[in-house]
């Protein structure tokens, strides 16, 4: 691993405390040239985890706060008549940037959770019929409640597909809670400028060369069968695409890089499957009924095929 990129992780890890797996997951899904869904009760540091995250990447950072009367022109952007010009002019919405964070996707509708997505997966936008290109580092976080469902308009699973990982953010143990609150408090430069430690140019090497990491035939072959798996169990209603195990494959590759190897293991596939599957599948109606979560079912379901060696 790059010195530079070993600087940025400890950085990250001293400016966002409690969060250190989901730190790393975060940075291999942008490694990995996927999005990230968010997924946590408000006050647990999600904007800040995605606005530092670009700080220290030096790069553009937009937020968008989703609410149900938002437009799709109003994050793509639109065309405008200019009276002086006698022409049309276009202006370019919040999603012209590197890190976007789409705050509470789900209190928006359909229509406008669609401009989004569109962008993410084919990374051009179209303003009255031109398209443009975005940005090669172009990375989406998206959030979203998981306890308050009035007036929301939840992702499709088809939508849901698009994002890499989806990451849950827990509350922090009691001594980092504790750290936070004394960070905070004691504070005395809250708005201070973090300089960034990563170029974008330095970034898109590293991604360049994550795509050199080693997956082996063996550990390729486990990653199908896990997704395989998934469509075969009882336990599951709607099994992951071929997407997932893409994703898998990707984001297994970048864990293995911050790790410092240029090989994956079956333990980085471990590690990656269950915030690359969670968003992807649905249980089964009797093993909601008796209470089961898609976290226990996916640890029971990749337990049950045997590792290479």
């Amino acid at each position: 691993m790059r010195p530079e990129l070993a600087s940025f992780i400890e950085k990250y890890e001293q400016r966002i405390l409690g969060q250190n797996q989901n730190l790393r997951l975060l940075l291999s899904a942008i490694l990995a040239g996927g999005h990230v869904l968010l997924e946590g009760v408000p006050g647990t540091g999600k904007t800040q985890t995605v606005r530092t995250l670009a700080s220290l990447l030096g790069g553009q950072f937009n937020r968008i706060q989703f609410t149900p009367d938002l437009l799709p022109s109003d994050i793509t952007g639109s065309a405008i008549y200019d009276l002086k010009e006698g022409d049309f002019k276009t202006l370019k919405g919040p999603i012209f940037t590197n890190v976007l964070l789409a705050d509470e996707i789900n209190r928006t509708p359909a229509k406008t959770q669609a401009a989004l997505l569109e962008a993410m997966e084919e990374q051009q936008v179209t303003i009255q019929g031109e398209t443009y290109p975005l940005d090669e580092i172009f990375f989406v976080v998206a959030t979203q409640n998981p306890i308050e469902f009035e007036g929301t308009y939840p992702l499709p699973e088809a939508q849901q597909d698009r994002f890499l990982f989806k990451l849950i953010v827990e509350f922090p143990q009691f001594e980092e809670e504790q750290n936070i609150l004394k960070q905070v408090l004691e504070s005395k430069t809250r708005n201070e400028i973090i300089e960034a430690v990563l170029s974008l140019e330095t970034f898109a090497e590293i991604r360049a060369e994550i795509q050199a990491v080693k997956l082996s035939d063996d550990v390729l072959k486990y990653i199908m069968q896990i997704v395989r798996k998934t469509r075969e169990s009882e336990s599951i209603r709607i099994g992951a695409s071929t997407r997932a195990a893409i994703s898998i494959g990707k984001a297994a590759q970048a864990w293995s890089y911050l790790s410092g190897r240029d090989y994956v293991t079956p333990d980085d596939i471990k590690l990656v499957v269950k915030p690359a599957l969670r968003h992807r599948i649905q249980l089964s109606p009797h093993v909601e009924l008796e209470g089961r979560t898609v976290d226990q079912t996916i640890e029971e379901l990749v337990g049950s095929i045997s590792v290479p060696r």
